[in-house]
């Protein structure tokens, strides 16, 4: 079969022909660029959680270069308003409760962060994250298996890996590369620089385009990825239409390498003192010492001088530090705009579109990136499914009607946040709000968003999908997990007795997972053979497709025997009471796109109609 070819090699592409190159399909990555990476400290990447799990899984080191964030700390004036610290059951609020409150030298409040179990002093300590990845220097992906669990400073682990990790998007594209060239397999990934593909046809069989630049000719592929950003050339040769707003925002950027007052942590401060045309500004941590700060700019297209910048970066430090400003190396400067567009196909036939050819958002902290790999990680192991068995269409259909409500819901939340958060009226106004959990300040909706968490940021469930069962099979269970949400990552025991991270085992292929205490205590020579197992399975080997068998000691809100199936992007099918052939197959089936699946064959139509008339 030809190769899958993905147009843009940008960390959205990268990452794609990373995930179908570990899927064992060949791969033709056209890059525009020469191969080399502009260096730009300014433009950086943040990854939350799911995305960083899914860049460590496919064998990408980026987290070396990163910096997780130990608290976020918001202001308004010269008051802090509210501390949060990350802690791996959310958000810890800092106050009386956690710590003495009172004001330090330089008129902020000073709270305490909880720390590995232990409560320290907030503010003071080593620079963590200063240099190399998480505190201390470590990487902050957790090693190479990413998820240990059983050793000392297991919660400080924990904490890491639910903060959002920040890094130079070359780096982030280094990494790729880097990873890239470790694939194993001969010719499995070939990466044709400056080239731009320039004429594109499709016939049943696969599609065929034609390149200009370094290599003038035609290439044959089964399918074709646009992630050639937000003026992609598949976008426009499939005559796909990309409404939306234009300049949400605007932001000035710099980074510069300084000594600020919180090491380690990001700072949202509102409403500084000592800027009457600035309402907003964000500084968070890079490695070696360097932060990013953003300046949220009035509206208007009013050109930032470097006078007008190098002003705002000394009215800031000084402060925040006192006057006299404190020195600093500033290193790269910038003006981000901010559009919200969203494509209204993101399949045509055998073409695809991802990351910024399919989506803009960024508003209110929103990242577009995160979006992006969210798309590798859903249409990856649909096209390596498809690949190599082929593949009903309702499955390849269902890329859009997942990840484009998905991303439709997040901008919608955000359009209906921005004025809110922008505009007069403070907590009151947001009270009126309709979003869910509305009765928020303005200051913990756009935390929300930096953070990863509520509407404006939180992985995407895909409750209401065209691969979920028409109906609740018989004898579903409740667990802690939302049918369609992100599994949680718990310990399992792989089929060879190794014990491992229900995240580490992601990719082709469906997961079965038995719940069963006390699987501890089990010969791991014949635990396939002991309790439910050999009727389990026996079950998932008659599954439609191929499925791995996995055993967890328990997992969250699950009674002993559920048995749990999980995508291959980590989303939850279903779970069950028992071993329950019929059911396990049916949902296994409609996970695949199969004639179980909500709505059949004809999902791809209505998603597309959706699409039309959410348009305006």
């Amino acid at each position: 079969m030809d190769p899958v070819i993905i147009a843009g090699a940008g960390p959205v592409g990268l990452a794609l022909a990373l995930a179908l190159a570990r899927a064992e399909v060949p791969v033709i990555l056209l890059d525009e660029s020469s191969g080399d990476d502009e260096r730009r400290p300014a433009r950086t990447a943040v990854l939350r959680p799911d995305t960083a799990a899914l860049l460590e899984g496919l064998g990408c080191r980026a987290g070396q270069a990163a910096v997780p964030w130990t608290g976020w700390r918001t202001m308004r004036r010269r008051q802090v308003v509210r501390q949060l610290a990350l802690v791996p059951g959310g958000l810890f609020p800092l106050g009386p409760a956690g710590g003495h409150d009172g004001p330090d030298s330089r008129g902020y409040d000073v709270g305490y962060v909880r720390d590995g179990g232990q409560v320290r002093e907030n503010g003071s300590g080593s620079h963590e994250g200063g240099s190399g990845g998480g505190p201390g220097g470590s990487d902050s992906f957790g090693g190479s298996g990413g998820f240990s669990g059983g050793s000392e400073g297991d919660e400080a682990e924990e904490r890491e890996l639910s903060s959002p990790l920040h890094l130079p998007q070359h780096e982030l594209t280094r990494a790729l590369r880097t990873a890239l060239a470790t694939v194993p397999g001969e010719n499995l990934v070939r990466i044709i620089s400056g080239t731009r593909l320039d004429t594109l046809e499709q016939d049943p069989r696969g599609v065929s385009i034609h390149t200009r630049g370094a290599q003038s000719t035609w290439w044959r592929g089964s399918y074709l990825i646009g992630c050639d950003g937000p003026r992609s050339t598949v976008r426009k040769l499939l005559g796909v239409r990309f409404p939306g707003r234009t300049a949400v925002e605007r932001h000035a950027v710099a980074a510069l390498r300084a000594e600020l007052p919180w090491p380690g942590e990001a700072v949202l401060h509102r409403s500084p003192p000592w800027r009457t045309v600035d309402t907003e500004v964000t500084a968070r941590p890079l490695p070696r010492g360097v932060w990013r700060l953003d300046w949220l700019l009035p509206p208007g297209r009013d050109l930032v001088t470097p006078d007008a910048l190098l002003a705002r970066v000394h009215d800031t430090l000084t402060g925040w530090c006192g006057d006299p400003a404190p020195p600093y190396e500033l290193l790269d400067t910038g003006v981000h705009t901010v559009h919200h567009r969203l494509a209204l196909r993101w399949r045509v036939g055998r073409a695809f579109l991802a990351g910024d050819a399919a989506h803009l958002l960024g508003a209110l902290g929103t990242q577009g990136l995160d979006e992006g790999l969210r798309d590798v990680a859903n249409l990856s192991w649909k096209l390596a499914l498809a690949w190599h068995h082929g593949a009903r269409d309702a499955l390849l259909d269902s890329y859009q009607a997942e990840r484009r409500g998905a991303v439709s819901a997040r901008l919608r939340a955000a359009d209906q946040a921005l004025p809110l958060v922008r505009a007069s009226g403070g907590w009151h106004a947001v009270r009126r709000s309709v979003l869910p959990g509305a009765a928020r300040t303005h200051d913990a909706l756009l935390t929300d968003g930096h953070l990863g968490r509520g509407p404006l940021g939180e992985p995407p469930v895909y409750g209401r999908s065209p691969l979920m069962p028409a109906a609740a099979p018989e004898g579903s269970v409740t667990v802690d997990t939302e049918i369609g949400a992100p599994a949680a990552d718990v310990p399992v025991t792989a089929p060879d007795g190794s014990l491992t991270r229900l995240r580490a085992r992601l990719g082709r292929e469906l997961l079965v997972v038995l719940v069963a205490p006390g699987t501890g205590v089990w010969d791991r020579r014949h635990w396939l053979r002991a309790g439910l197992m050999p009727r389990l399975a026996a079950a998932v080997a008659a599954l439609p497709v191929r499925a791995e068998l996995l055993v967890t000691e328990e997992y969250p809100g699950a009674p002993a025997h559920t048995v749990l199936l999980v995508r291959p992007d980590g989303h939850l099918v279903a779970a069950l009471s028992g071993v329950r052939p019929a059911e396990l197959y049916a949902c296994a089936d409609a996970a695949v796109g199969g004639k179980a699946a909500r709505g059949g064959a004809a999902e791809g139509s209505s998603a597309e109609a959706e699409a039309e008339a959410t348009a305006h």
